[in-house]
């Protein structure tokens, strides 16, 4: 004889609540956000409010923790753990990604963007987005969009007129090769550190200069150790939002395209915020009263032409782009 039960109506409205909530459990994730920047630098700012917008859309089913000031290692420790996927995401400098595609290295040839605004819009161009389709096969990473910082300055301890007085100072450099290639013609003595170790490096005549823009000169108070802070605007320094591969292909369509969505706009709202601010920051910097200096192009004399010719060999799409920023030039 068969017996059939049949569940009270609440108890089966119960029992079924109860599986997607399992079901949502099992799928509820909480992704990592790694950075090198500081707590209070725009790009972790950026992340913190991705993260949030991430939270809120999905209704706290996937949440991001951000983790800046290389709290998970240095940027290469971070893009090989975004390739294991060991990493969820990251905003990483697109020098690291140079180093692994260097294509990428053309975002640094000196002078191309005329101004941050300028800056801006070569990120934002095709060429630039179509460069991310090379990522996920060349890097395991998947590319979503640009942030960037400001444009570059040196500030340098004693007193500079002329790049000659660079020469053979010890300068600090973010670790990738073109700006090594960069300060190597001029004559410098480019010393890669990590952002974390600059200010006391430059306090204890570890290094003698930096290459630095115009918000962490302010922020964090370079020019306190420094005679001549030297307003040179001569490259820009684009970030990059990246989602582990392997991570990517683990998401369905619908949550890639919340992540893109919501990832894409913080990045966006990045480089707007430096078109605005970065001149501002420069002017703080300028009221100091530390010496002061505004140079172009000439300053560096043939330097910036000889990188092209090293990187015009290195990067298949360094002609491509100075002809695509010319063209967005005002």
């Amino acid at each position: 004889m068969t017996y059939h039960f049949k569940l009270p109506a609440a108890l089966t409205a119960s029992l079924a609540a109860a599986t997607m909530l399992l079901a949502g459990a099992a799928s509820a994730k909480d992704m990592r956000l790694g950075l090198i920047t500081p707590p209070n630098h725009i790009w972790t700012q950026a992340a913190e409010n991705f993260g949030a917008d991430l939270a809120e859309a999905t209704g706290g089913t996937h949440s991001i923790t951000v983790f800046p000031a290389q709290q998970l290692g240095s940027e290469a420790e971070m893009m090989q753990q975004l390739q294991t996927g060991a990493l969820d995401m990251a905003f990483l400098t697109v020098a690291e990604v140079s180093n692994r595609v260097p294509d990428f290295g053309a975002f640094y040839a000196p002078y191309m963007a005329q101004d941050i605004a300028h800056a801006g819009r070569i990120l934002q161009s095709d060429l630039a987005l179509r460069m991310l389709e090379d990522l996920p096969a060349k890097a395991g990473v998947v590319g979503i969009g640009y942030g960037m910082a400001g444009l570059r300055q040196i500030v340098s301890k004693g007193e500079v007129t002329s790049a000659a007085d660079l020469e053979g100072k010890k300068l600090r450099i973010t670790p990738f090769k073109p700006i090594l290639d960069f300060y190597n013609l001029l004559g410098a003595a480019p010393t890669p550190m990590p952002l974390p170790a600059v200010y006391d490096a430059l306090a204890n005549g570890q290094v003698n200069a930096i290459d630095m823009d115009a918000e962490l000169i302010w922020k964090l108070k370079y020019f306190e150790q420094a005679d001549t802070v030297i307003a040179s605007n001569h490259m820009m320094f684009p970030m990059v939002g990246l989602v582990s591969a392997k991570v990517w292909n683990e998401l369905s369509e619908e949550e890639r395209a919340t992540i893109t969505e919501l990832m894409k706009k913080r990045l966006d709202e990045c480089i707007a915020t430096y078109i605005v601010k970065d001149q501002e920051w420069l002017e703080q910097v300028r009221g100091t009263g530390t010496a002061f200096t505004d140079v172009g192009p000439e300053f560096f004399g043939d330097v910036p032409a000889e990188w092209d010719k090293i990187w015009s060999e290195q990067s298949s799409v360094l002609a491509e782009m100075r002809e695509a920023a010319a063209a967005s030039a005002e």
